[in-house]
C-alpha cells in the first residue's frame, strides 16, 4: 500500500512513504498487546476508562480492586448515588464529576450484558468520547470504527511523521486515511506503547526505536 501523505505547513513539502511497511514491525511488537488497564470484563474497563481520565493507569489499577469488590457489577453500580463512590475514588482527580458519570452511567445502561459495543451508542454514555469508545471496542474485539489516539499518540505520531498537529480527532482521521481499516484496532495502541516505553516526552531513547529509520524526529536530529 503506497500512501502520499501531504502537510501543507511543512515547508510545503510532499512526505511520501510506503508507511504500511514501516509501521509492520511497530505493530508486530505491540499491536496485539492488552491495553494496560488490568480489568476483567467490560464492565470493569468501562469504569475504569472513566477514572483514569488524567490519571494514571497505574494508579486507577491499584485502586479498582476495592471499587469493584463494593460495586462487582453495572447494576450494583446503578444502586449508589454519586456521595457513596465519593469515599472510594476520592484520590482521583476530578472525582466528584467521575462519580456523576459514572452512576448516570450505570443506571443508563442497567446490566453488564447491555453495554454497547458500536461507536455511536458508546459515545452516548457520560465521559465517553471517541478515544474511550475505540478503545472499549478494541479490547472488546469488535471491528475497528476508529483508531485510539491518546496522549501518546498526539505526541508521537506527529514526531514520526505519520501525522500533523495536536487534535486528537484529527490525527486520528489522518491515521484513519493512512492505515487499512483491519489494522485500525492494532495502530493506535501501538503507538500508544511506543510513547510508553521508547519516544517520552524528554529523552526519548531513539536508538532502539523500531521506527527510527523512517521517524521524522530522529532523522532531523541527526543532521
Amino acid at each position: 500500500m503506497r500512501v502520499v501523505i501531504v502537510f501543507k505547513n511543512l515547508n510545503q513539502q510532499i512526505m511520501e512513504q510506503n508507511w504500511m511497511e514501516s509501521l509492520e514491525p511497530l505493530l508486530q511488537q505491540y499491536g496485539k498487546r492488552k491495553h494496560p488497564l488490568e480489568y476483567k470484563n467490560r464492565y470493569q474497563l468501562l469504569v475504569m476508562i472513566i477514572l483514569s481520565a488524567q490519571v494514571s493507569d497505574r494508579n486507577i489499577n491499584k485502586l479498582a480492586p476495592v471499587f469493584f469488590e463494593v460495586y462487582p457489577s453495572m447494576s450494583s453500580l446503578a444502586k449508589a448515588t454519586p456521595e457513596d463512590l465519593h469515599k472510594i475514588i476520592h484520590t482521583v482527580m476530578n472525582f466528584g464529576k467521575k462519580s456523576d458519570a459514572l452512576v448516570k452511567m450505570a443506571q443508563q445502561i442497567g446490566d453488564d450484558d447491555k453495554i454497547p459495543s458500536t461507536m455511536a451508542e458508546l459515545t452516548k454514555l457520560p465521559a465517553i468520547g471517541r478515544k474511550s469508545a475505540n478503545i472499549v471496542i478494541r479490547e472488546s474485539g469488535c471491528p475497528a470504527e476508529g483508531i485510539v489516539v491518546d496522549l501518546h499518540v498526539v505526541r508521537v505520531a506527529p514526531r514520526i511523521g505519520i501525522a500533523e498537529g495536536d487534535n486528537p480527532e484529527k490525527i486520528e482521521k489522518q491515521l484513519m486515511k493512512l492505515v487499512p481499516q483491519d489494522r485500525w484496532n492494532e495502530i493506535g495502541m501501538a503507538l500508544s506503547f511506543l510513547g510508553r516505553e521508547i519516544c517520552r516526552p524528554t529523552d526519548p531513547d531513539c536508538k532502539t526505536c523500531v521506527m527510527n529509520q523512517v521517524c521524522r524526529y530522529y532523522n532531523e536530529k541527526l543532521k
